[in-house]
């Protein structure tokens, strides 16, 4: 397959989604075939970029590379990130062969046949797999042509969780080569203000770490920037391989000198809660072990060295027992003992000495366990006032006792009956991840996958550390009935030092005067009690420094959060309740364009001739091919469906009438403050470009080149009409080419091409293209100018035989004085005159005497079309019409605008 034709398949990426409790992207390698000696095979990274931004808690980022292929024949290229399993993909995007494919979310049913199509006529396809602990890796495979370039961009988003005193954005960097332009920045806006920041990189030395990440913060906002040159990636002064290899962590953490951290925006509300200065609970404390014989070895050992750091950390108030299941189930005490000196050197030496039995019967260690928790809450009156917790580790499936699933967890719900959390630790990669995490759920806790490595007993460790320090349970946070809807959890059984609790949800019309948090909870030998207002001054300060971003960030943080909880519900629902759930996720998804566990990317190489889509299936999951069962997701690249705007007068109001050029061309010139319009035409052959608009100030330009059938053998004008138009703009590197087919970004460097049949918003360095679907376009530059081109498509048998643009200006105060072309130079008032009506050749048709630049000019009445309001129709224009290719009125003569290049 050649360059050019690598992008015009289907591309497909199949994703497989799995839970997880921790998030880390990772910046990966943009590659030829040869992993080992990329740029010896002609292609290398010319850019490399992630940009995090983090709104209260929720993080956007968007990872940008650039690859070149020099060699003088195509190569396969592949795009490889690593991202969070707990992130939810919402866009992606491919410039490669001067040709963009954008992505659009749809039903996962969709992509599935899509993808399936594809694989089977062995077209590109891409794959996300798991990767790692914490990880999926995503992977995109095309072809790029010679002497070209391949631009990848991938946007996804996730919600900071605070774990042990701060949140972590962890970035896994790994380009593989030295690249040019290499470049992490992180912006961080968190109302409540940051109290702390931090950033390392473990490859980098602490010199080479002062002199590369930069990092500051004060008041609400933070910065890291660590954007190293090609030298400071060396690994050493004469190496060509990078030192970029490791983890890139950003920490920080937030002022909690507030109870109360409720912020509203757009009828959507946020609210964290993280109180702080509380006493820790004693705890009741029960660990339930398997000491089945496929814990022998290393887990075994490890799960030893675990228990014993642990034991070394509880406190004189707490309460504890061991549970150990096998083949039997033994507990080490049989009932709650206190953390004293005695108690805890005897349990260690059970630990030490205790021996691996055979089976796993989990479901009886599980209640044993339980009751001895229910039993020491019954008889002992002062131990329920302590925060109780079963924490529960195992490395297989049920095989002894009770061992159908369904039955296990019927009987620890009954168990427990919401009296305490359940955390479950799955040891490696041989068990029923699914059931121990759906069983913690039904409990109110979690669960966690401990991997087989040589840091198990610090993964054993850190799990333990975030539920050691309780310091709040039975945490209820309650809002208005009648103020709020659509709520997410907002009860929780216990609340620990250095974690979070957040709840997001919608505020009813006109309720914001009534709407409050009332928090209630018990903790150390005393209730909780607090509540919450909004402080309305300080979030208009807050919307004035982030405007749009805090909006829309808080109302998606929300989305994330409620669709987060859905899933999870769906996991344990089955039936009609199931299929409901399944049908809020979709819907969610798909209006707030993320990749889920029901929902599909899809960017087509190539569409039909009337630009149609492939049907969105419903279809319920079971209907899906026996591949796709199991808590995977799809996505698929296809076709370019950029998001929905407003029409050109949504951003600029038209005036009455403008100046610009369209059909056979015709020039109309409208002077501000003069009543009479003037208007010419310029006959020129086909291919011909001419300057319609230049500023010499700025550099700004617009050409057009002419299209058309060639004058007759008579030498009579055959009609031409502009085909092609160039928008240039030096300033920001800008670049627009427009024809009645496609629109293209930065031609020059392989930019995006979008269709007319696109309805989007491009941006660039305050330049604003709009493209309004297969009517027009409008251009901004820095709102001091807006240009519009006007697409007209002919119909069969027309006289025009193709289809051609029409350009108007519809305002250019900013532009210079000295600002000239066949357009531009009537951008700035001039005087002139019309006097002397008298009859013309054509009786219908009136001449004049035209005054101006010092010279009568003979001018005809008559009557142009103006379509900068109406792309279809168009409005008449009476004007003077000055003969002979504007000759008198424009500066010089016609073919001194003609120029070699449309750029």
């Amino acid at each position: 397959m050649d360059g050019a034709r690598g992008l015009q398949t289907l591309l497909c990426v199949y994703l497989f989604s799995f839970l997880t409790l921790q998030a880390v992207p990772t910046l990966g390698s943009t590659t030829g075939r040869s992993k080992s000696n990329e740029k010896a095979n002609g292609v290398f990274i010319q850019s490399l970029k992630v940009n995090c931004k983090v709104t209260s808690r929720f993080a956007h980022y968007v990872i940008t590379s650039q690859m070149i292929n020099t060699a003088d024949r195509a190569r396969e290229v592949a795009f490889e990130m690593e991202i969070p399993k707990t992130a939810f993909i919402s866009d992606f995007a491919i410039t490669a062969n001067r040709n963009a494919f954008i992505g659009d979310i749809k039903d996962r049913v969709t992509a599935w046949k899509q993808y399936r199509k594809a694989a089977i006529s062995g077209e590109n396809a891409g794959l996300v797999r798991a990767s790692g602990r914490n990880m999926e890796q995503f992977s995109i495979h095309i072809n790029v042509g010679p002497q070209s370039k391949a631009t990848f961009r991938l946007t996804y988003e996730e919600v900071l969780k605070r774990k042990l005193t701060q949140y972590d954005i962890v970035i896994k960097v790994k380009p593989k080569q030295l690249v040019q332009h290499f470049e992490i920045d992180v912006d961080i806006f968190e109302p409540q203000g940051i109290s702390k920041l931090d950033a390392q990189a473990s490859f980098l030395t602490n010199e080479l770490a002062v002199q590369t990440i930069k990092k500051s913060f004060s008041g609400k906002k933070g910065r890291v920037l660590f954007r190293p040159t090609v030298g400071q990636q060396q690994s050493c002064p004469t190496c060509t391989t990078s030192l970029l290899n490791g983890d890139f962590k950003v920490t920080y953490d937030v002022n909690r000198d507030k109870l109360c951290d409720l912020l509203v925006a757009n009828n959507y509300f946020a609210h964290f809660f993280a109180p702080q200065n509380l006493t820790n609970m004693s705890k009741n404390l029960v660990f339930v072990i398997d000491i089945s014989g496929s814990m022998e070895g290393q887990k075994v050992k490890q799960t030893k060295e675990a228990l014993l750091k642990i034991l070394g950390d509880l406190q004189p108030g707490d309460y504890f027992d061991l549970v150990l299941f096998g083949t039997h189930v033994q507990s080490w005490r049989d009932s709650l003992v206190q953390a004293t000196e005695a108690n805890l050197q005897a349990a260690r030496d059970f630990v030490r000495h205790f021996s691996l039995n055979g089976a796993t019967n989990l479901n009886g260690g599980l209640l044993q366990g339980i009751e001895i928790l229910n039993k020491a809450q019954e008889s002992l009156p002062e131990l329920s006032n302590h925060a109780s917790i079963v924490i529960m580790l195992t490395d297989g499936e049920p095989t002894e006792g009770e061992t159908d699933r369904a039955q296990i967890q019927k009987n620890i719900r009954s168990a427990i009956q919401g009296r305490f959390p359940l955390y479950n630790l799955g040891f490696g990669q041989d068990l029923d991840f699914s059931f121990l995490e759906v069983m913690s759920m039904e409990n109110n806790g979690w669960a966690q996958r401990i991997y087989e490595d040589h840091d198990a007993t610090q993964q054993l460790q850190g799990f333990y550390e975030q539920v050691s320090s309780p310091l709040l349970v039975d945490v209820d946070l309650q809002y208005p009935q009648d103020a709020v809807s659509a709520l997410t959890q907002h009860r929780h059984k216990q609340y620990y030092d250095g974690s979070e609790i957040m709840v997001a949800g919608r505020i009813a019309d006109h309720k914001l005067g009534s709407f409050k948090a009332d928090v209630k909870a018990q903790g150390e030998g005393q209730e909780f009690k607090t509540t919450c207002l909004v402080d309305e001054e300080e979030m208009k300060k807050l919307l004035q420094e982030r405007g749009h971003m805090l909006e829309s960030h808080i109302e998606r943080l929300w989305a994330y959060l409620t669709i987060q909880e859905l899933l999870a519900k769906r996991m344990k629902a089955e039936g009609k309740e199931k299929a409901n759930l399944s049908a809020q996720v979709l819907k969610m998804s798909l209006d707030y364009q993320f990749v889920t566990p029901l929902t599909s990317m899809i960017i087509r190489g190539m569409t039909d001739e009337d630009g149609l889509e492939p049907t969105i299936d419903k279809s319920p999951d079971d209907s899906l091919p026996l591949e796709m069962v199991g808590p995977r997701r799809t996505f698929v690249l296809s076709a370019l469906q950029p998001e929905p705007t407003q029409p050109s007068s949504a951003f600029y109001q038209l005036p009455n009438q403008v100046t610009g050029v369209d059909t056979d061309p015709h020039f109309i010139i409208r002077v501000p403050q003069k009543e009479d319009t003037l208007c010419f035409n310029i006959n020129e052959e086909p291919g011909v470009i001419l300057s319609l608009v230049q500023d010499p100030d700025t550099g700004f330009s617009v050409n057009g080149q002419l299209i058309g059938s060639k004058a007759s053998s008579s030498g009579q004008h055959g009609g031409t009409y502009f085909g092609r138009l160039g928008i240039i703009n030096p300033a920001t590197d800008f670049q627009l080419e427009v024809t009645p087919q496609n629109i293209t970004l930065n031609p020059g460097s392989g930019g995006p091409i979008f269709s007319w049949r696109d309805q989007a918003v491009l941006r660039q360095d305050g330049m604003v293209v709009t493209i309004n679907k297969k009517k027009s376009l409008v251009v901004s530059v820095d709102d001091k100018a807006t240009f519009e081109v006007v697409l007209h498509q002919v119909w069969r048998g027309s006289a025009v035989p193709q289809d051609f643009l029409g350009f108007y200006v519809l305002d250019s105060h900013w532009m210079s004085p000295r600002t000239h072309g066949l357009l531009g130079q009537f951008l700035h008032p001039f005087d002139f005159e019309v006097s002397d009506l008298h009859p013309g050749s054509d009786p219908t048709k009136p001449d004049a005497t035209l005054v101006v630049k010092n010279r009568r000019l003979t001018v005809t009445r008559g009557l142009q079309k103006d379509y900068s309001r109406d792309p279809r129709h168009g409005a008449e224009v009476a004007c003077w019409f000055v003969h002979n290719n504007g000759a008198g009125l424009i500066d010089g003569l016609h073919s001194d605008y003609i120029v070699p290049d449309i750029f």
